[in-house]
C-alpha cells in the first residue's frame, strides 16, 4: 500500500478513534449501559488496530527512529493509560471526566506531532 493511502487510512482511523473515545468517555461519566453493548466494546479495538497497523507501516516506510515518531509512541502509551482511567478504571464520574479531558489533550498533542513532525507538537 502506498504511503499516501496509508496516511489517509491512518488519519481516518484516528478521527474515528477519537470520536468513539469521546462518546464512550461521555457514557462512562454518565454511567450509561450503552458501554456494555457488543458493538461499543468491539469497534474501538478494530479501529485502533487499523490505526496502529497503518502507523507502523508508515514508520517502516519513512524510518522508524525519528524523534517525532518516538514522541508519538510515548504519547500514545500515555493516552492509552489515561484513556483506560476515563472509560473503565476511574472510580468516580468526576475522575473519569478529568481523565477524558486529559486524554483528549494528549490526543491533540499527538496530532500536532504528526502534522509538524516535531516533538514540540503545535509549538514547533
Amino acid at each position: 500500500m502506498s504511503y499516501l493511502a496509508l496516511k489517509h487510512l491512518h488519519t481516518t482511523a484516528a478521527a474515528l478513534s477519537l470520536l468513539f473515545f469521546v462518546i464512550r468517555a461521555y457514557w462512562s461519566v454518565i454511567e450509561s449501559a450503552a458501554l456494555q453493548k457488543k458493538l461499543v466494546r468491539i469497534a474501538p479495538h478494530i479501529i485502533d488496530t487499523v490505526l496502529l497497523v497503518c502507523g507502523v507501516a508508515m514508520a517502516v516506510q519513512i524510518g522508524f527512529f525519528q524523534d517525532w515518531i518516538i514522541a508519538k509512541l510515548i504519547a500514545l502509551v500515555l493516552y492509552i493509560v489515561v484513556g483506560t482511567i476515563a472509560i473503565k478504571r476511574g472510580k468516580t464520574p468526576g475522575s473519569r471526566a478529568a481523565a477524558a479531558i486529559i486524554a483528549v489533550v494528549i490526543f491533540a498533542y499527538i496530532v500536532g506531532v504528526a502534522i509538524k513532525h516535531s516533538p514540540l507538537s503545535w509549538l514547533a
